[in-house]
């Protein structure tokens, strides 16, 4: 069976200063997820990011996007073309593999009552998370958008939250759920009357009589009349049927299509179809397609000695530094594994909160660490660089000491940061070891054993690094902060030992 791969569509309200939308897009990647597709328009000051993930990271990931939203973004002075009610405006989770509709949905829940007790945000669930029927369509949950829900949220018991309090803040409320695959797609006319826009936009969505599985608004873009459709089923309704939808309704008016665009991401198989449709292919087949016979070929298999035939190599990275990453990373899968070993058993109900709260972490840390192996190695190959500055003159012997000075630092925060991570991996350890389940304790051993490794190992690269720095006051900030993680680490090292004699899980020796 595949791993468990989550897509989440999470759609913010700002696109018109970019670093806003930066700042959210590295939230929301510091979660170890891999963004696909970043989306923004200027005009319904809007932006949609399209990431995926394990469901661990990407419930982490877009939680942290909308705490960051709420930071940044103020909905009384926000204005666009698009509908919204928060700054972080509509969340969707879409199973992709590995993964049921009903995890999904759980997913969605979980989040939403997060968001909700966290950051003081109210919060609906939609679509198939729903929790009332009249609110599985989004349009009903916007009804008014910002503006009208912060006039009725406190005094209409229908517009109560599923999360969260009855009242708005300046980050509005945040619409979460679950769905199957939609595809966000516009059609411009060629006409700036939004009248037209509006008339066909009617014509063609299910609500009004038209397309199956359709949603449209008519807006004014760019100076130019648009039809924004969702299609939540391109199987019921394909993108030429309703561009061509468009199309005729727009003519009847005296328009026509100007062009069309996406909005994130499209499934292989939509536009697939589309193409097939056009062409009018009898009989046509998806292995048809060369990329999909390419894709289909058995795979070789992965390489798991590829990091260390990279460590015994006669190179000087990667080297301890990204040894020590390695093997934090190593600690915080084994904590990931004790917690899922532990969630969903009747035994351990009293702890599954508790649990998936560390298995998020333990994601989290775990994707950072492995990212640190490669920053490592970065940061120690600057430091070579700058050795390698010309200092023939003074002018350029001060330029290339203070490059040194500099690139030893980068190189010692690194590792300082591993032993940081490694040690928050060690009190994860601490707590499955105590509370997880008792036949994988000795994996929560050997994750607080390799954890601990790591910070011993993170530590000496940090001393070695600083050692060669001219003004050796520079780093006594970072050795203070190495001292209290190792008084921590010790501390916990001892907790570890405890919990197995406590539990008596097996024998010390």
């Amino acid at each position: 069976m595949p791993s468990p791969l989550v897509e989440c569509i999470p759609n913010f309200s700002e696109a018109r200063r970019p670093q806003v939308v930066e700042a959210i897009a590295s939230a929301i990647a510091s979660a170890g997820v891999t963004v696909l597709d970043r989306h923004s328009d200027n005009d319904h000051n809007r932006t949609v990011i399209t990431y995926v993930g394990a469901p661990e990271a990407a419930e982490e990931a877009a939680f942290q996007g909308i705490r960051k939203a709420a930071e940044l973004i103020n909905l009384d002075e926000h204005t666009g073309t698009h509908p919204r009610i928060g700054a972080t405006d509509v969340v969707p989770f879409v199973p992709l593999s590995g993964i049921s509709m009903e995890e999904c949905v759980a997913l969605a829940r979980h989040l939403g009552e997060r968001v909700g007790r966290e950051l003081n945000i109210p919060v609906y669930l939609y679509e198939q998370a729903a929790t009332q029927p009249e609110r599985v369509n989004l349009e009903n949950i916007r009804r008014g958008q910002y503006e009208g829900l912060k006039s009725e949220i406190e005094t209409h018991p229908e517009r109560k939250p599923d999360f969260g309090p009855a009242q708005l803040g300046h980050a509005g409320a945040t619409v979460i759920g679950a769905r199957h695959p939609l595809i966000a797609f516009n059609v411009y006319l060629d006409t700036e009357d939004l009248s037209i826009a509006k008339t066909v936009a009617k014509a063609v969505r299910q609500s009004s009589g038209g397309l199956a599985s359709v949603k449209a608004l008519g807006m004014l873009v760019e100076g130019r009349a648009q039809v924004s459709m969702n299609l939540t089923n391109f199987r019921q309704t394909s993108i030429q049927t309703a561009v061509e939808a468009v199309r005729k309704e727009a003519a009847k008016l005296g328009a026509g299509v100007h062009h069309s665009e996406l909005v994130g991401l499209v499934p292989q198989e939509a536009m697939t179809e589309t193409a097939a449709r056009y062409l009018q292919l009898d009989d046509f087949k998806s292995d048809q397609i060369l990329e999909n016979r390419l894709f289909a070929l058995p795979k070789p298999e992965p390489r798991t000695d590829d990091f260390l035939e990279a460590l015994a190599a006669a190179t000087p990275t990667p080297g301890g530094g990204s040894a020590a990453a390695h093997a934090g990373g190593m600690g915080a899968a084994l904590v990931a594994m004790v917690a899922r070993l532990t969630i969903g058993k009747k035994k351990y109900a009293a702890v599954e909160d508790q649990m998936k709260e560390i298995l998020i972490q333990a994601e989290r840390l775990r994707h950072e660490l492995t990212a640190a192996v490669e920053e490592d190695s970065a940061a120690f190959e600057e430091v070579m660089s700058a050795f390698k500055l010309p200092k023939d003159t003074p002018s350029q012997e001060k330029t290339r000491a203070d490059a040194i000075e500099t690139a030893t630092m980068l190189a010692s925060q690194v590792p300082l940061t591993v032993a940081q991570k490694s040690v928050n991996v060690m009190a994860l350890a601490e707590r499955v070891v105590a509370l997880g389940n008792l036949n994988a304790i000795s994996d929560g051993a050997s994750a607080a054993a390799m954890a601990f490794a790591a910070f011993t190992s993170a530590s000496y690269n940090v001393r070695i690094n600083l050692a060669g720095l001219n003004d050796k006051t520079a780093g006594d900030s970072f050795l203070s902060k190495l001292h209290d993680l190792e008084v921590k680490a010790v501390y916990l090292q001892k907790e570890v030992q405890k919990s197995i004699q406590s539990r008596g899980g097996f024998s010390l020796g």
